[in-house]
C-alpha cells in the first residue's frame, strides 16, 4: 500500500501544489492542537488548584479554536479544488492518450467511460479525506511528542512506542483491502463494458433470441460485483475496529501511567492534564488515515488503471510528411499479448491500385488496415507508404491524407451534416449533398423532418445499421484523400442497396489507392487485384 502514488505527481501537476499547501496547513493545525491543549490544561489547573480566574485564558482559547476551525476549512477547500483540478487533468490526458493510441490499443469504450467518469470521481475521497489526514498523521504526532517530551518523558516514550503499531496494522490490512478494491473495480469495468456492448447489440440479440441470455450474464456479473463489494466493506469495517481498539488501548496505557504517577505525587496536575489532552490527538490522525483509506481505495484503483493507459506506448511517429500513396509491407507481423493478430505478410500496392483483402474472419485484414493507419505497431517487419517508412512520418499529417471506413464506423452526437463533414469541415452544401447521394443516403436524409440538420444520438442513435453505414460512406466520399482504406464498406446493407453503391465505390477509387477488406464476392469483383490472407502470404 503506497501512501502516495508518484505517478500522481508526474501526471497531475495540481497534486504538487496541493501537497505543499497541505503540509503548511498541517503544520499550522498541529501547532494549534498543541496550543489548544496547553491553554486548556492551564485554564483547568488555574481554576481548580490556584483558585484563579480563567478570564484571561478564555479569549486566547477561543481564538485558537476559531483558528483551528478556519485552518481545517481551508484544508478541505484546498482538497476540493485540488481534486477537481487533478480529475480534469487526468481525464484530459486519458482521453487524449486513448485517442492517440487508436482503436486497436485503446481500452474498450465501456472501460474507458467507467475510468473517465465514476473511476476518477472516486479520487474526491482520496484528496478530500485521505491525503490531508496522511499529512496530519505524519506531522501531528511529531509536534505532539516534541511538546510532551520536556514535561513528561515517560508519557512521550509510551506514545512513541505504541504509535507505530497503528501504521503497521494499517499496512497489513491495507494490503488485503487494496487487492479487494482492485478486484471490485475490475468487475465494475467488466460489467460496464459488457452492458454497453449488450445495449449496442440489443436489436441483433433480439433477432436471434439471445437477449434473455445476456440479461442472465449481466445479472451474474452484477451479483459477483455485489459480493465483492460486500466483502470489501466487511474488511473496511473490521480494520476500522482494529485501529480503534489499538488507539484506545494505547491511550488507556498512557492514562493509567499518568494516574499512578499523579497519585504518587511524581507528576503535577497541569502536566497530567496536558498529557491526557494531547495523547488522543497524537493517535487521532493515524486512526483517520486508516478509516479514510478505504473510502479512497476505489479512486486509487481507478487511478492505477488510468496510469496503465497513460503508460501504454504510443505508435511511433516521426516528423516527415511523405508523399504519394503507394504501400509496401515487408514481412510484417503483429502480435498482441497472448495472441497473434496478423501473420507474416508482405505485399506491394502501387499508387492508384484497388486491392481487395480476403480471408477467413480473424486472419488479420482489419489489423492490416490498423497498421496502415498507425493504430497498431508491427512486432516485426517494415511498412512504407509513399516511399517513406511509416514510423518516420508525422502520423497526424499522414492520417489527414487517408480516408478510413472501419468495420463499425463511429457517429457522434451531432447533426447528420456534422457527421458527414467529420475530417472535411470546409465543404460546400453542394459537395455535401453530392457525397450523400453517391453513398445512397440522400433519399432517407431528405425524408427526415430536418434533413441534414437532423440531430443524432451517440453512435448514430436514431438510424438503422444500414443508414449509419451509408453516412460513413458519404464521409469517405467527401474526403479528397489519396489513400482509401475500407473495412467491409457495405456491411449492414441489403443486396439492392449494395449493388447501387458498388459503382460509386469503384468511381471514387479512380486515381486513388484503395485497400479494402471484404468477404462478399460482389465487393471483391470490383477490385483490380485480390490478395488472400490465410496463415501468411507474400504478394
Amino acid at each position: 500500500m503506497r501512501p502516495l502514488d508518484p505517478r500522481l505527481l508526474r501526471y497531475a501537476r495540481a497534486t504538487r501544489a496541493f501537497l505543499v499547501l497541505s503540509v503548511a496547513l498541517g503544520v499550522a493545525l498541529a501547532v494549534l492542537v498543541v496550543a489548544q491543549a496547553t491553554l486548556l490544561a492551564s485554564a483547568i489547573t488555574s481554576a481548580f488548584l490556584d483558585g484563579g480566574s480563567v478570564a484571561s485564558v478564555v479569549p486566547w482559547l477561543a481564538a485558537v479554536v476559531v483558528l483551528r476551525a478556519g485552518v481545517a476549512w481551508a484544508q478541505q477547500a484546498a482538497a476540493t479544488r485540488a481534486s477537481a483540478a487533478v480529475k480534469r487533468e487526468l481525464r484530459a490526458r486519458l482521453l487524449a492518450h486513448a485517442a492517440a493510441l487508436g482503436p486497436a490499443a485503446a481500452p474498450p469504450s465501456g472501460e474507458l467511460a467507467t475510468l473517465a467518469t465514476r473511476g476518477l470521481d472516486a479520487l474526491d475521497a482520496y484528496f478530500g479525506k485521505y491525503l490531508p489526514q496522511l499529512v496530519l498523521g505524519a506531522l501531528v504526532p511529531i509536534i505532539v511528542l516534541a511538546r510532551l517530551a520536556p514535561p513528561d518523558l515517560v508519557a512521550a516514550v509510551t506514545v512513541a512506542v505504541t504509535l507505530p503499531l497503528i501504521p503497521v496494522f494499517m499496512a497489513l490490512v491495507g494490503l488485503h483491502t487494496e487487492a479487494a478494491n482492485r478486484r471490485q473495480f475490475r468487475l465494475l469495468t467488466r460489467l460496464s463494458h459488457h452492458f454497453l456492448d449488450v445495449v449496442a447489440g440489443l436489436p441483433t440479440l433480439r433477432v436471434f433470441g439471445r437477449a434473455k441470455r445476456q440479461a442472465q450474464v449481466i445479472a451474474a456479473i452484477s451479483a459477483e460485483q455485489r459480493r465483492v463489494t460486500m466483502r470489501t466493506l466487511r474488511v473496511a469495517l473490521l480494520s476500522s475496529l482494529v485501529l480503534e481498539l489499538l488507539s484506545t488501548l494505547s491511550v488507556a496505557l498512557v492514562a493509567v501511567g499518568i494516574g499512578l504517577r499523579l497519585v504518587d505525587g511524581e507528576l503535577g496536575l497541569s502536566t497530567a492534564l496536558l498529557v491526557l489532552i494531547l495523547a488522543p490527538e497524537a493517535y487521532l490522525p493515524l486512526r483517520q488515515v486508516g478509516a479514510n483509506y478505504h473510502a479512497s481505495a476505489e479512486g486509487l484503483a481507478a487511478a492505477t488503471s488510468v496510469f496503465a493507459v497513460l503508460e501504454t506506448p504510443l505508435p511511433c511517429s516521426g516528423s516527415s510528411v511523405g508523399s504519394g500513396a503507394g504501400v509496401v509491407l515487408d514481412q510484417v507481423v503483429v502480435a498482441y499479448p497472448g495472441r497473434p493478430a496478423l501473420p507474416t505478410v508482405s505485399l506491394t500496392v502501387a499508387p492508384g491500385e484497388f486491392v481487395a483483402l480476403t480471408g477467413p474472419s480473424g486472419c488479420g485484414k482489419s489489423t492490416l488496415l490498423s497498421v496502415l493507419m498507425g493504430f497498431a505497431t508491427p512486432s516485426s517487419g517494415s511498412v512504407a507508404v509513399g516511399g517513406a517508412a511509416l514510423d518516420t512520418l508525422d502520423l497526424d499529417a499522414w492520417r489527414r491524407r487517408v480516408a478510413w471506413l472501419p468495420q463499425r464506423p463511429w457517429l457522434g452526437a451531432g447533426t447528420i451534416a456534422d457527421n458527414i463533414r467529420l475530417g472535411a469541415a470546409e465543404v460546400s452544401p453542394a459537395a455535401l449533398r453530392s457525397a450523400a447521394a453517391r453513398a445512397g443516403a440522400l433519399s432517407f436524409i431528405e425524408a427526415l423532418p430536418d434533413g441534414f440538420d437532423t440531430p443524432l444520438g451517440d453512435d448514430g442513435a436514431g438510424l438503422s445499421a444500414g443508414q449509419r453505414q451509408r453516412i460513413a460512406l458519404a464521409r469517405v466520399f467527401l474526403r479528397d484523400a489519396p489513400l482509401v482504406l475500407l473495412d467491409e464498406p457495405t456491411a449492414g446493407l441489403d443486396a439492392g442497396t449494395e449493388a447501387e453503391l458498388l459503382a460509386a465505390i469503384r468511381a471514387h477509387a479512380a486515381g486513388r489507392t484503395v485497400i479494402m477488406a471484404a468477404h462478399r464476392p460482389s465487393l471483391v469483383a470490383i477490385a483490380d487485384r485480390v490478395i488472400a490472407l490465410p496463415a501468411g502470404v507474400t504478394a
